[in-house]
């Protein structure tokens, strides 16, 4: 993988084989996120200078892993957008992106009118938001796996599935898990974090407590 310095819009077409449309979407994306950046703390400011690896890239690695087909998807605390937006952006139809604060809704929503991409921001911390059915969730360092399962259960189907970027206490996190959950699983490897991985949950459901 090319240095930050070096991985741009270019090299993640080359990495992604994504559509010309589609890259330019994405630059959108990210000439929003270089002008909001520095007043709303959306991504860590060390990795302002490697956006499309770091954030871009590392989302969009998520889309072979998707089942085929999916259509509704929910990003719990979305943030700035990674991974839910570029997964819109990519071609998933119904994207929910859940944010309790404010001001980062207000940078979702201009992100997704400059993109051109339909999605759906709740302003709602997940515990209140209404639960609905979908084909997938994701969600980008939140929380560990138990606790997002826990944000997960209400809105999954028997089909569901999570895919969650995880470190490297992923294999920690899946020991955790299975205490509590009934698990299918699988571990890839991610383009971005070579100690971590792309963690696929299907077949979900709670561990009888007796």
């Amino acid at each position: 993988m090319p240095g930050s310095e070096d991985f741009g819009a270019a090299a993640f077409q080359a990495a992604t084989d994504v559509s010309r449309e589609t890259l330019v979407q994405l630059q959108r994306y990210v000439d929003v996120l270089q002008r909001w950046a520095p007043r709303v703390n959306l991504i860590g400011p060390s990795t302002l200078d490697d956006i499309w690896r770091r954030h871009i890239l590392d989302s969009a690695q998520l889309w072979p892993h998707l089942p085929d087909n999916s259509k509704t998807l929910v990003d719990f605390g979305s943030g700035a957008g990674f991974p839910g937006m570029v997964l819109a952006i990519m071609g998933v139809p119904d994207v929910h992106l859940v944010e309790s604060n404010q001001r980062k809704c207000v940078f979702l929503r201009e992100v997704a009118r400059a993109a051109g991409v339909n999605v759906t921001v709740h302003a709602s911390r997940i515990e209140a938001l209404t639960p609905f059915p979908v084909d997938v969730v994701t969600a980008r360092a939140l929380a560990s796996l138990p606790i997002l399962l826990e944000y997960a259960e209400p809105f999954l189907k028997s089909n569901s599935i999570c895919l969650f970027p995880k470190g490297q206490r992923v294999n920690e996190e899946l020991t955790e898990t299975q205490k509590r959950w009934n698990i299918t699983h699988d571990v890839f490897s991610s383009l971005t974090d070579p100690t971590g991985g792309i963690v696929r949950l299907e077949a979900i459901s709670r561990v009888d407590p007796c």
